[in-house]
């Protein structure tokens, strides 16, 4: 499963990485919102919500789905700006249909839904859809999702007063220890791509992004199947410190495509692909699998070893072996006419963790 952003007859310079203080503000805000997904940032997150003022977390809490389960487009800029008060004003220039639509599509669904033209401010029945989803989710999201589209423009001065006031609370102290590292990768990725390719940039960005062999499409190891097209807007990569382990996409229709990533860390070890622990799941799914990685978990063993210690044919233990091999839970060595097999325990244990990891990008 992964995402597909077309970006085939892209003019040249139109893929650029780039800073957004209102992205690290909102990845921020995804952090205080599921601690529990960034352990790094858990002691942060606690010492931000006992200094906040009252009313402030409350606001906070009124309005997590705009970066809770996903991000609402116009919080990931395509086109970032130097300062938080400057994206912020270009959030202010959206006209109200980009806006509540956007809001609406996390604030509704935990998985980003859709809504069509005409937007549920100018559509009766795509506005009933709109409010039957939030008030599925609860009484917050349905509260909100009536305040949002009865009046626009008072919702969008609260959620913008709510960033500002997060910027004085907790966002400058920690821009300013983040900033440098973000301009750092930023310049290496960007001298990257001037030097070698948009190939080994996005390579250097995440192992679960990759550039297609035809070069025309980007590909992002993700959860979900989906496409989308560059057209002639291009893509914007964001780096992040506080976003680590998710790799955000932004790409509904009308929306530049945005891949928010997380800086490596020194000795931090790469992502497992999701077709990598799907395949170790599927083989470790059968009894008989199981049966055999008991005993090489013992010792090596070879293909007659075992078939022997399980009362099986040869031909079916070799058939469960190449199985296991495929998904790389076995490592092998020939002995004169014999192979042995040896159970790889450090990528066993680390199934958990792979599986995780693929499920939060």
């Amino acid at each position: 499963m992964v995402l597909r952003i077309d970006i085939g007859g892209l003019p040249p310079g139109r893929v650029r990485f780039s800073v957004s203080p209102l992205a690290e503000l909102t990845a921020m805000l995804h952090v205080l919102a599921e601690p529990a997904h960034h352990p790094q940032h858990v002691g942060w997150a606690g010492s931000v919500w006992a200094g906040l003022r009252p009313e402030l977390a409350e606001r906070l809490k009124e309005a997590e789905f705009l970066w809770r389960s996903s991000r609402a487009d116009f919080l990931v800029p395509a086109r970032p700006r130097p300062t938080l008060a400057e994206e912020l004003d270009d959030v202010d220039r959206i006209d109200d249909e980009a806006y509540v639509t956007a809001a609406l599509v996390t604030t509704c669904g935990s998985n980003r839904v859709r809504f069509a033209a005409p937007s549920p401010l100018a559509d009766a029945a795509a506005r009933d859809r709109a409010l039957g989803l939030a008030q599925a989710r609860g009484a917050v999201q349905e509260a909100f999702a009536e305040r949002l589209l009865a009046d626009p423009a008072a919702v969008r001065a609260r959620v913008r007063s709510t960033l500002e006031e997060c910027a004085e609370a907790f966002f400058d102290a920690a821009w300013a220890g983040v900033a440098v590292q973000l301009a750092d990768d930023r310049r290496l990725k960007s001298d990257l791509l001037a030097r070698r390719g948009l190939g080994a940039a996005l390579t250097s960005v995440s192992s679960a992004v990759a550039l297609a062999p035809d070069g025309g499409v980007i590909v992002v190891d993700k959860l979900q199947d989906s496409a989308t097209a560059a057209d002639g807007a291009g893509v914007t990569f964001l780096p992040s410190v506080f976003g680590r382990p998710h790799l955000v996409a932004v790409y509904a229709a009308g929306w530049r495509p945005v891949v928010q990533y997380p800086v490596a860390e020194p000795d931090a070890p790469a992502p497992v692909s999701l077709e990598t622990v799907t395949l170790r799941l599927e083989a470790l799914a059968h009894p008989v699998r199981l049966r055999l990685l008991r005993t090489l978990a013992r010792g090596a063993h070879t293909t007659g070893e075992l078939a022997h210690a399980w009362e099986l044919s040869p031909p079916e233990v070799s058939r469960h072996l190449a199985v296991l091999r495929r998904a790389g839970l076995l490592t092998s060595q020939r002995h004169g006419r014999y192979v042995r097999y040896t159970l790889s325990l450090s990528d066993l244990t680390a199934l958990g963790s792979d599986l995780l990891a693929a499920v939060l990008r």
